[in-house]
């Protein structure tokens, strides 16, 4: 049985108060506040990390990354190894210690930037040397929730996959989404939806994908699985010893205590045995969010719900193909890390590149973009009207992260012209494919991220958050404004030379002909732009 427990006492800790060095910016904390940094420009930035509770996005609260790390561009590291409440003002910085009595440091790097705090930074959370799949980087990820939300089957899936090759996009990574299986907790396919799964992803491995499954950490309380795991103790129970029944998007269930090692093997088990009879090749982790956890929950392991969010990443780094949304204080680890579910908005366009670098200074390398054209589901009733122009600039935002995701098929909601601005943008991933590998590796070995704020290589940019860099050689400044004509593009210190774009289905629309050909630096250039234009620098010098 778990050992019973109450909320932890508060902090006897003091408050730490810092001023701020003249124009001393931070980042770190929560991926979903990404949008509010660098914090200290302006206003007042607050955050409780131990449950994410904050000042910001309040529907995405625990749906995203986070960790006991705020770094500044003057070098400074902060960190903690159980999460703390900060408040940071144009002024100063307050730090306020865990309930739990572990205490807030303060540091120093030797390099006074913000690349020197970062490095510094992965003292507490080094990079393992792993990447995860490589296929995840290598192709497209095709995830079928928005096509056939809650009823996937095999007929759709293999209708899905053959749609995507047909309309000349390549094959990659295929995700068989919610409700696959029977119920919560059964983790084998619902054979009355999928009659031979096995032959399935036989046929799907044929036509060059990989095959990974949906699975959360909840099992349905009126069955005979729960049953079972509640004589075994593998369950998560309350502060009163019940067994825990929280609400989650898909109804009411229990949820496995992921804390326990006996869980764990379980579950191991239960998943190996469904890769060996089935051949697929990994599962994508959904929920693990701090909102599924209460403080005073007893765990095997912990006391705070940090701990279970943090034992279901960890335990999800043991698969190869593997996928998160949400994750506590695991910076370092070889875990494929999405950004949450989006609305189709043109704000939610420009949300992406934001938390991508606040995802990458906070230790997560390996990172997504959510799927293209948003995956928020209400978003896609019966006849709901596609912005294609949004779906266009959100793929091009998408190609040159780490890893790209789609879930509404282009080739069923895209006109001609669209659809092949899609495949523009794929053709530019492929050309710098080999760079962004070698940049994965080079991830793994150092926990540098891979996509990075112009201001990790040069100070005094730091406000500039619609443009990234991947590595240090290559500059990306994707249109992000319904109905543009005209980009405008921070050129950086060096000299660079525009990345000209070429497909078999596309003339080079003329980007590398403008004044953004040549040789830049440091300067801004405004570039007409087209559907098709994503402009994109390579560093000669």
């Amino acid at each position: 049985m778990t050992t019973p427990a109450s909320t932890p006492p508060a902090s006897t800790l003091p408050t730490i108060t810092l001023p701020n060095g003249t124009g001393e910016l931070w980042w770190g904390g929560a991926v979903a506040d990404g949008l509010l940094m660098p914090f200290g420009a302006s206003g007042s930035a607050h955050r409780d990390l131990a449950t994410n509770a904050g000042f910001a996005q309040a529907a995405n609260d625990g749906a995203n990354q986070s960790a006991p790390v705020l770094i500044s561009n003057q070098g400074r590291v902060v960190w903690s190894e159980r999460p703390f409440t900060f408040t940071i003002t144009p002024e100063e910085l307050t730090l306020e210690p865990g309930c739990d009595g572990e205490p807030v440091t303060v540091s120093q790097a030797q390099d006074a930037s913000l690349r020197g705090a970062f490095l510094a930074a992965t003292a507490h959370f080094p990079p393992t040397g792993s990447t995860p799949a490589i296929e995840l980087f290598t192709g497209p990820q095709y995830n079928t929730w928005i096509e056939m939300p809650w009823l996937p089957t095999q007929e759709a899936v293999l209708a899905y996959a053959t749609r995507i090759l047909d309309s000349g996009l390549p094959p990659g990574v295929l995700m068989i989404d919610d409700n696959w299986a029977p119920d919560f907790g059964d983790w084998q396919f619902d054979t009355r939806r999928f009659p031979d799964a096995a032959a399935m992803v036989a046929q799907l491995h044929a036509l060059g994908f990989r095959v990974m499954v949906w699975i959360v950490p909840f099992v349905s309380p009126d069955s005979a699985i729960f049953r079972a795991l509640e004589s075994r103790d593998l369950l998560l129970r309350d502060h009163a010893g019940a067994v825990a029944i929280r609400r989650w998007w898909n109804g009411h269930s229990a949820v496995l205590d992921v804390t326990n090692p006996a869980t764990i093997a379980y579950l191991d088990g239960e998943l190996r045995a469904l890769m060996a009879s089935t051949g697929v090749d990994g599962f994508k982790f959904d929920a693990g969010d701090l909102r599924d956890y209460f403080p005073g929950d007893q765990h095997a392991v912990g006391t705070l719900p940090t701990d279970p969010s943090q034992a279901w990443a960890l335990f999800g780094a043991t698969f190869g193909f593997n996928e998160f949304r949400a994750s506590w204080k695991v910076g370092g680890q070889h875990l494929a890390q999405r950004l949450h579910d989006k609305p189709t908005t043109w704000e939610a366009l420009r949300s992406l590149i934001p938390e991508g670098i606040a995802q990458g200074l906070t230790g997560h390398a390996f990172i997504c973009p959510d799927m293209i054209g948003g995956g928020d589901v209400g978003a896609f009733a019966a006849g709901a009207e596609i912005d294609q122009e949004q779906f266009v600039r959100y793929a091009q935002v998408a190609a040159l992260f780490p890893m790209t995701q789609f879930s509404l098929s282009p080739a069923r909601v895209l006109d001609p012209d669209h659809l092949t601005a899609v495949k523009v943008a794929l053709d530019l991933r492929a050309l710098l494919l080999p760079e962004i590998l070698d940049l994965v590796e080079h991830a793994a070995r150092t926990g540098e991220p891979i996509l990075r704020p112009l201001a990790y290589h040069y100070p005094g940019l730091e406000h500039v958050n619609d443009q990234f860099l991947l590595g240090e050689d290559i500059l990306v400044a994707p249109v992000q404004t319904k109905g543009a004509t005209e980009r405008r593009v921070v050129i950086p210190p060096g000299q660079w030379r525009a990345i000209e774009q070429h497909s078999e289905t596309h003339v080079p629309d003329g980007e590398a002909h403008l004044p953004g050909n040549g040789v830049l630096s440091n300067t801004i250039v405004t570039l007409p732009v087209t559907l098709t234009t994503l402009p994109t620098y390579r560093r000669i010098g």
